[in-house]
C-alpha cells in the first residue's frame, strides 16, 4: 500500500453502512449519480457503473414522492446483484416530510445529506432541520451536514454582515462570507448533537467553488472541530477545467492532513460518462501517495524521437485494459492494484523506466530497431515484434498478474515464474514473432 508523508488531521471515525470514514481509515471516494432517481433502471445502472469504476459511496437524489419510493426498490435490486455499495440520499427541502412518510427510503439509505441553507424557510427551517435529525437518530443513520455557499443560510450571513459592519475594524465582506459557512455548518452539528445524534454519526462540509476559498474555509473548518470531513468544489465545471480545479484545492488539503472523503464535483459532456469523476478522484489520491485503486501507468509525454503514436495507442490501451479488468482483480488478486507498468516510447529513458516499473515495454523510436523489450521486476524477459505488440503485452500483463497476486507466497520474482509449476517463463509463453 502506497502511504503518503502527509499527517492525517485527527477525525471521529463513521460507520456509513460499512464504509469507514475518518479516524484512521482510508480516504474513501464517492460520487452521485445524475440520473432520475424514479426511474429504477437507469438509476440501478449508474450506480453499478460507477461502484465498478471504484466509489465506495454513491448518493443519490431524494426531492420528491416517485424517488422516495424508488429507493427500496434501488437497493434490493443492487443487493441482489451482488453491489452492496452505500447509498447516500441527498435531501432538501422536503427532506423531512419525504423521510417521515417513506420509512423503507429512510431505512434503505446508508446516510442522509442534507444543506442547513434550503432545508426549510425562517421558522420552519430549524423545526425541519431537527425532524430530519430524529428521523436520522431513529434509523441509526449518519448524516453530512453538508454547507453550500451557493445556498448560506441568509439570516445567518445577514446576522454576521451587520456585526461586521458595527465593528471599528470591519472585515472584507468575502472573509465573512466564509466565515458564515463554517459557522453554519459547526452551529447545525452542535443542533444535531443535543437533538440526540451522535459525534461519530456527523460528516461536515463546506462546499466553495473557488479554489482558495474552498481552502481557506476547510483550513478553518478543520481547526475548530473532529468531526470527519467531506470534501469537494462544488460547480467545478466541465473537462480539464474541473478536473485542474479539484486537483489544485483537494491537493493542498490533502496534503495539509485535512479531509476524509471526496468527490469531484465534473459536469459531464453531455451523454458523457460519468465515471470519470470517480477516475479522477481515484487518480488524485494514488498520485499523492494516500491510496491505491489500479495499476499506474508510467508513460512518456513524446518529442521528435517518437513520431510515430504507436507508442501513445499502447499507452491508452494498456491504461483502458487494466481499468477494465480491476473489477474482476480486485476480488481475485489482492495487492495488484500497487502493481505499476510503463509504457515507453524510445531508448532513451525507456529500459531505465521499464526496469524501475513492476513490468514495463521500452518501445522503437523514430529510426530505432523495430523490437520492443519487456522487463518484469527489473528483469528483460522477451522482445516483441510484429503488427500484435499491444495484444501480447496486454496477454503477458495478464499472466504476470496472475502469477504474482495470485498467490504471492509462491511468486519467484528471480525467474518471474511460478515455482512448481515448471520452467515457463514469461518470454516462453509469448514468443517473439518469427521465433520458434
Amino acid at each position: 500500500m502506497i502511504v503518503s508523508d502527509a499527517a492525517r488531521r485527527r477525525s471521529i471515525r463513521v460507520n456509513v453502512g460499512g464504509v469507514l470514514i475518518g479516524g484512521d481509515a482510508p480516504i474513501v471516494v464517492q460520487s452521485m449519480t445524475n440520473t432520475d432517481t424514479a426511474d429504477v433502471d437507469a438509476t440501478v445502472r449508474q450506480i453499478k457503473a460507477l461502484t465498478d469504476a471504484g466509489s465506495e459511496l454513491v448518493r443519490i437524489t431524494v426531492n420528491n414522492v416517485a424517488a422516495a419510493q424508488a429507493v427500496a426498490p434501488i437497493r434490493e435490486r443492487l443487493d441482489r446483484s451482488g453491489c452492496h455499495v452505500p447509498l447516500v440520499g441527498d435531501f432538501h427541502f422536503n427532506g423531512h416530510r419525504l423521510l417521515r412518510e417513506h420509512a423503507a427510503c429512510a431505512a434503505a439509505l446508508a446516510k442522509y445529506r442534507i444543506n442547513p441553507g434550503n432545508v426549510g424557510r425562517g421558522a420552519r427551517r430549524d423545526v425541519q432541520f431537527c425532524e430530519i435529525v430524529e428521523l436520522a437518530c431513529r434509523h441509526g443513520k449518519p448524516v453530512r451536514i453538508g454547507v453550500n455557499w451557493g445556498s448560506l443560510d441568509q439570516e445567518l450571513l445577514a446576522q454576521m454582515l451587520d456585526d461586521n459592519a458595527r465593528s471599528a475594524t470591519p472585515a472584507p465582506v468575502a472573509q465573512i462570507q466564509r466565515d458564515a459557512v463554517v459557522a453554519s455548518a459547526l452551529r447545525s452539528a452542535a443542533m444535531a448533537q443535543e437533538i440526540g445524534l451522535p459525534d461519530d454519526h456527523i460528516i461536515l462540509s463546506c462546499k466553495m467553488s473557488r479554489v482558495q476559498d474552498l481552502i481557506v474555509v476547510y483550513g478553518e473548518l478543520a481547526s475548530r472541530c473532529e468531526y470527519a470531513l467531506h470534501l469537494g468544489l462544488t460547480e467545478a465545471g466541465m473537462g480539464s477545467k474541473g478536473i485542474v480545479a479539484s486537483t489544485a484545492a483537494l491537493a493542498v488539503l490533502l496534503q495539509q492532513g485535512i479531509g476524509d472523503t471526496i468527490r469531484i464535483s465534473l459536469t459531464p459532456e453531455p451523454q458523457g460518462d460519468r465515471t470519470q469523476e470517480v477516475l479522477v478522484a481515484q487518480e488524485i489520491l494514488q498520485t499523492m501517495g494516500f491510496r491505491s485503486f489500479t495499476p499506474m501507468v508510467t508513460a512518456c509525454p513524446g518529442c521528435g524521437r517518437t513520431s510515430s503514436t504507436f507508442f501513445q495507442s499502447l499507452a491508452q490501451d494498456i491504461q483502458t485494459h487494466l481499468r477494465e479488468k480491476m473489477p474482476y482483480w480486485r476480488s481475485q488478486y489482492p495487492g495488484v492494484e500497487n502493481m505499476t507498468v510503463a509504457v515507453m516510447g524510445c531508448v532513451v529513458n525507456g529500459p531505465g523506466e521499464s526496469k524501475h516499473a513492476d513490468i514495463g515495454i521500452s518501445l522503437p523510436g523514430t529510426g530505432e530497431r523495430p523490437v520492443a523489450p519487456v522487463y518484469v521486476d527489473g528483469d528483460k524477459t522477451v522482445t516483441l515484434k510484429g503488427a500484435d505488440i499491444a495484444a501480447q503485452f496486454e496477454r503477458i500483463v495478464d499472466d504476470y498478474v496472475a502469477a504474482r497476486f495470485g498467490d504471492p507466497a509462491c511468486y519467484d520474482k528471480r525467474s518471474s515464474r511460478v515455482p512448481g509449476a515448471g520452467t515457463t517463463r514469461l518470454d516462453q509463453q509469448i514468443p517473439v514473432r518469427g521465433q520458434s
